[in-house]
């Protein structure tokens, strides 16, 4: 059976932080719109993600009155939160002033933000449809777009809606509907990879950062008894290569001390280390948000952040075509969301290089390395004056 019609306003593709942010956000201005996520609630409030939210991020969540979502975690400036370790010796974030109205970032899994949207979501009469598989978009050129999609019954189903928001991720069905001839994709590869590992390990504190020449190394928490670990390595390798008592053994090398405490590897993967940039970031009634148009060094900690800022540049476009009768906001959102993502891409970019070409010298040489270790000093606290920089 086939269903169909003007459904909604926008039609969501994709339940992750952008998607679900969102919506959240546009029910909170009284537009309709339906979450299509293909992941069942179980899959998807479990799966293990990054868990750092930068400072704006929280203060957007406030804004529009989402602040729960993120109450009850770790919060924190740079050098409370996350700590660095240079060859060993501990360091602390020049962090600037001291403005009691700073708002700090939070640590906290992407699975506990992803499961308090949903429920905040839900609690306040949100349409989100679980299990949603086969998704296509059609007529996206034109004023009446179409979603079809297959339910968790089998059912076939087709929404009509005002706009498409694709939020589905770097691997989704939204991107593919731009024509390949219109879209392009600007990608700059770091030339080392993470090896990134899941472990059931608490973190304390909650995240540690290390540069050594041996390479770049953290722990970042993932709950109350999860943590994940990041190794810099090189491309070439493979899990195999890393068994899990040289995983521990390299990271408390890289630490220069113990671990505060060991646990079972769940997962381990090696994850290159780069950038991307997919433009324009709409096409016809379709809007690309988060991951679905951009990936960034995870070494800045940014994705998330990123997602909210693309979904409230563009809940604002559409109340504004609501309540004005003006595309104009619209119109601009591919500009002003890449305006913006270039600006954190050109941060990322140079904070992943400071702290890998701080570290190990077989990828950019001695020279980088000395630059990139001045180029530190000038984001830490500085050192007594009877002690020399590292």
């Amino acid at each position: 059976m086939v269903e169909s019609g003007k459904d909604t306003s926008v039609v969501i593709v994709g339940g992750g932080v952008a998607g679900l942010a969102l919506g959240n956000f546009l029910l909170r201005k009284g537009i309709g719109c339906i979450v299509l996520e293909k992941h069942s609630r179980e899959y998807v409030e479990q799966r293990q993600r990054a868990g750092a939210l930068d400072a704006d991020g929280v203060r957007l969540l406030h804004e529009w009155g989402l602040g729960e979502v993120v109450e009850h975690h770790s919060h924190g400036s740079s050098d409370s939160g996350m700590p660095l370790l240079i060859d060993g010796e501990m360091r602390q974030w020049n962090i600037g002033g001291d403005d009691e109205d700073d708002v700090d970032g939070a640590f906290c899994p992407q699975q506990v933000i992803v499961r308090n949207l949903i429920s905040v979501f839900l609690r306040d009469g949100g349409d989100l449809r679980f299990e949603a598989g086969d998704v296509s978009l059609h007529d996206i050129d034109t004023a009446r777009p179409r979603v079809r999609y297959r339910d968790a019954a089998g059912s076939t189903k087709v929404l009509g809606c005002d706009f498409v928001a694709g939020s589905d991720g770097y691997r989704g069905v939204s991107r593919t509907a731009v024509p390949a001839d219109v879209l392009t994709c600007s990608t700059h590869e770091f030339g080392y990879a993470w090896l990134s590992v899941m472990t059931e390990a608490p973190a304390d504190p909650p995240a540690v950062l290390a540069v050594h020449s041996r390479g770049f190394a953290a722990q970042i928490t993932r709950g109350p008894a999860a943590s994940r670990l990041y190794l810099q390595c090189p491309l070439t390798d493979t899990v195999e290569q890393w068994p899990d008592e040289r995983i521990w053994s390299e990271l408390e090398t890289r630490f220069g001390g113990p671990v505060a405490s060991r646990g079972p590897v769940t997962s381990k993967q090696v994850v290159p280390l780069r950038g991307v940039v997919f433009s324009p970031m709409s096409h016809g009634r379709l809007y690309l948000l988060g991951d679905a148009a951009h990936l960034i060094s995870p070494m800045s900690a940014q994705g998330m952040s990123l997602a909210l800022h693309d979904a409230e540049v563009f809940t604002r476009a559409v109340v504004h075509r609501v309540e004005k009768h003006d595309s104009s906001l619209l119109d601009s959102y591919s500009e002003t969301c890449l305006d913006h993502t270039w600006e954190r891409q050109a941060s990322a970019v140079w904070m992943t290089e400071v702290m890998h070409n701080a570290g190990d010298t077989s990828y950019e040489g001695e020279f980088r390395k000395q630059i990139a270790r001045k180029n530190l000093e000038t984001i830490l606290e500085p050192l007594a004056p009877d002690r020399p920089a590292v």
